[in-house]
């Protein structure tokens, strides 16, 4: 524990006030440094090795051989870190997840004006042409189930979608 200082006597003579005060200023730093090592965080090692430090003095009468108390700061700097990784790992586990990025205010009226072209020239279209399209574009329908629900052949339904689709090309084709 302490150099050229027989064992036995520095376990009787001091008390945990003098162990702790010869054991910090000998042993603090090569301590900070095992722990900025295991917890990659100067200020947070800093800490682990102030709580064994404080530890240790708390538990001085307790200690079985007090020739063994670096061996008990190192220990107990090495277990203070691994609990700090396990803390950092849950809090990471359930810390909030980052909002997607917004697109900007602009981007949102160019798309804006976008869908109004677009509902615009929808409407212009003839009905069973608005209906196919709409039914396969915004409903996801397939063309059996347009069928279906416009009462017409799937064939119908076909040229219906392609006349609408190339009427709506066309109108806003003009516009931009």
């Amino acid at each position: 524990m302490v150099a050229g200082a027989p064992a036995a006597t520095v376990a009787v003579e001091w008390d945990a006030d003098q162990a702790v005060t010869q054991l910090y200023s000998a042993h603090y730093r090569p301590l900070v440094r095992l722990a900025t090592l295991l917890v990659r965080d100067f200020a947070t090692a800093e800490e682990v090795v102030q709580d064994a430090f404080v530890a240790m003095h708390g538990a001085w009468r307790r200690l079985r051989d007090p020739n063994k108390a670096l061996s008990y700061l190192r220990q107990s700097v090495v277990n203070r870190a691994r609990s700090v990784l396990r803390h950092r790992a849950v809090v990471e586990k359930h810390a909030p997840k980052g909002l997607p990025d917004a697109p900007s205010a602009e981007h949102g009226a160019l798309g804006e004006l976008e869908r109004a072209e677009v509902v615009a020239a929808l409407r212009r279209l003839p009905t069973r042409q608005r209906e196919a399209i709409v039914l396969r574009y915004y409903g996801d329908l397939s063309e059996a189930q347009i069928a279906d629900a416009m009462g017409i052949s799937r064939g119908a339904v076909k040229s219906h979608t392609a006349r609408g689709i190339a009427a709506l090309r066309s109108v806003l084709e003009r516009t931009t």
